[in-house]
């Protein structure tokens, strides 16, 4: 079985989903720490001017980990995003109810959009948290971890992992197959075409411009695997 983790992210882009596509099993990485200036609690979507910025305003503190990170209630956050995706796409949509909801931390909000998202593509991946797994470690050995938790047989990576952070030997001494996830975003339809086409922006921008429908066609168009050698 072959399984992916990732960090909960905030209005993820289509590469996110189309990691979680190629899996068996998906697994949000929760309980390591928050990265300031990542993805965790922001994301582009695409306006008349172009690429614009929401970000979820979060109190934070050095080496807290994504679930015990909180969000900055005290600012209209949620009323602003919601305004600036109406006034982009002039859509409605079941992501309004995500906006009206008063959310207190930032794991549960990408939950939820994490499970918002995999409904309106159609993906029926199981999944679940780390944190509720209890697996120790960290790094690679805590990866290792985390799929023979779920009973995964083969571990999907991202290339910049890999380079950066992943001990391929580690994994396969550990008897599990590693394969690696390459992305390139494909074109579709955008709106505000005098902006050109911007591709990585959240996947929301698909989903509005195009439906559910054309977002599952083009889920498998722009990445592919391959068996680490």
């Amino acid at each position: 079985m072959l399984v992916g983790i990732h960090q909960p992210h905030y209005l993820p882009w289509l590469r996110y989903f189309e990691k979680v596509a190629r899996c068996e099993f998906f697994i949000l990485l929760d309980d390591v720490d928050f990265t300031r200036n990542g993805w965790q609690n922001r994301n582009r979507i695409k306006t008349a001017q172009g690429a614009q910025i929401l970000t979820v305003p979060v109190q934070q503190k050095l080496g807290q980990a994504i679930r015990e990170v909180q969000i900055a209630n005290q600012t209209p956050w949620a009323r602003k995003h919601w305004r600036a995706i109406q006034q982009s796409y002039s859509a409605s949509s079941s992501l309004q109810e995500l906006y009206d909801t008063p959310w207190t931390d930032l794991a549960s909000l990408n939950r939820e959009m994490f499970s918002w998202h995999m409904r309106e593509l159609g993906l029926d991946v199981p999944w679940t948290s780390s944190s509720s797994l209890a697996v120790p470690g960290s790094a690679t050995e805590r990866l290792i971890g985390l799929v023979r938790a779920v009973g995964g047989t083969a571990y999907l990576s991202g290339r910049h992992a890999l380079r950066e952070y992943l001990d391929a030997a580690d994994i396969e001494r550990a008897g599990l197959d590693l394969f690696i996830f390459d992305w390139k975003c494909p074109t579709y339809r955008q709106l505000h075409p005098k902006q050109g086409f911007l591709p990585d922006l959240a996947t929301v921008d698909l989903l509005l411009c195009e439906g559910g429908e054309a977002a599952r066609s083009l889920l498998r168009q722009g990445g592919t695997v391959s068996r680490h050698e």
